[in-house]
C-alpha cells in the first residue's frame, strides 16, 4: 500500500514514518511538509495520512478529489468551514477522521457510552485528563470527544478537569459517581506510537471503501 505522508516533519509524522519502515504492507511513496505542494505527491499513492496543520485541509481535499484518493486525517483544530470541506469531500472519496487514533482510546469512548447508558441517570459523570506541561490546549481533543459522548446520553454539560504536569503523554479517566459506588475507566498512553499505529491501521482499512466520513470506531468495528 502506497502512502503519502502529510506533515512528515512533525512529531507524529516522524513516528508514522519510523513504524512504516518496519511494516512490509506499507510503502511511504511520498512525504510532504510545510511549503510542499500536496497535489503532485497524491498522484502515485493509494492513501494519504495527514498529521500536518488544519490550514492544509483545503489543498489536501482538492488533491484527494482530483486523483480520487482515500484520506486518513489526524490533524485537529479544524474550523467549521474546514470541517464542512472535509464532509463535502467525503461524498466523493472515503475519509477516516479522528481526533485520536489510539485503539485503546477508541475502546474507551465505546465503553464510556455503554457505561453511561447502563448505569443510568443516578450516576453523575466527569472527566479528568492529564498531559505534559507543554500541551497548549485544555481540555484535550480526546476529553472533548468523551464529553460529547456523555452529553449525548445525559443531555447535560460534563465537567472536565485538565491537569498539565511533567512529561505525561496522555491520561484520560471517565468517572461516574452513583449512590454508594463509583465507576471509573482509564486510558494511559505510554508513547506516541499508539497513535501512529492506529493511523496506519486506518489507512489499510480505508482502501477500497465506498465514499463516506468514517471514524476510528468504524475501523475497529465498534
Amino acid at each position: 500500500m502506497r502512502v503519502v505522508l502529510i506533515g512528515a516533519g512533525g512529531r507524529m509524522g516522524k513516528t508514522v514514518l519510523d513504524l512504516a519502515q518496519s511494516d512490509r504492507e506499507i510503502e511511504i511513496a511520498a512525504q510532504c511538509d510545510l511549503g510542499d505542494s500536496i497535489e503532485p505527491a497524491m498522484k502515485n499513492c493509494d492513501v494519504a495520512i495527514d498529521f500536518s496543520q488544519a490550514g492544509s485541509i483545503g489543498e489536501l481535499c482538492r488533491a484527494a478529489l482530483q486523483h480520487g484518493k482515500s484520506l486518513v486525517i489526524g490533524t485537529t483544530g479544524h474550523s467549521q468551514q474546514q470541517r464542512k470541506t472535509i464532509e463535502e469531500t467525503a461524498r466523493s472519496v472515503p475519509i477516516v477522521l479522528a481526533s485520536n487514533f489510539s485503539v485503546g482510546v477508541n475502546v474507551l469512548s465505546w465503553l464510556t457510552q455503554k457505561a453511561a447508558e447502563l448505569l443510568g441517570p443516578d450516576f453523575n459523570p466527569e472527566i479528568v485528563e492529564t498531559h505534559h506541561k507543554m500541551k497548549k490546549d485544555a481540555p484535550s481533543g480526546t476529553a472533548k470527544t468523551l464529553a460529547q459522548i456523555l452529553k449525548a446520553v445525559r443531555n447535560s454539560e460534563i465537567p472536565i478537569q485538565s491537569i498539565r504536569e511533567g512529561d505525561v503523554v496522555g491520561e484520560h479517566t471517565v468517572i461516574l459517581r452513583g449512590p454508594g459506588e463509583r465507576f471509573e475507566v482509564t486510558h494511559r498512553a505510554a508513547n506516541r506510537e499508539i497513535f501512529a499505529r492506529g493511523a496506519l491501521r486506518a489507512a489499510k482499512w480505508i482502501i477500497n471503501k465506498p465514499p463516506g466520513l468514517y471514524s476510528m470506531q468504524d475501523v475497529l468495528g465498534l
